[in-house]
């Protein structure tokens, strides 16, 4: 056998083991770097705070609007609510009144 023909016999044979390897190493780099790999799981650990915060903020105002809607309730109305209300939406009102806007999240 000459030289050439050993080369080509041992390269053929190192061929399946090379291609292996790099697949294992691709696939240990995916599970590292991957969208969904070890260094993603800090990522995601603070998405998570975030949608905690703003879901606390939204159940918030789920309650605000909660007691708003059983304080308008037909059985039992709160005056002074329906009467804000109804001056609100009606733009009724004295001409001696003054009205002042102020932020729903502003306490008197």
């Amino acid at each position: 056998m000459t030289q050439r023909h050993k080369f080509r016999k041992s390269m053929h044979r190192a061929a399946g083991p090379a291609i292996a390897v790099i697949v294992v190493l691709a696939m240990i780099g995916y599970i590292i770097f991957g969208p969904t790999g070890l260094y993603a799981w800090g990522d995601y650990g603070q998405s998570v705070e975030k949608k905690r915060v703003i879901l606390s903020e939204l159940t918030k105002k789920q309650n605000e609007l909660q007691n708003r809607v059983n304080l308008l309730d037909r059985g039992r109305v709160d005056p002074d609510l329906a009467e804000e209300y109804v001056r609100e939406k009606l733009g009724a009102y004295h001409p001696d009144e003054y009205i002042i806007p102020m932020e729903p999240d502003a306490k008197p």
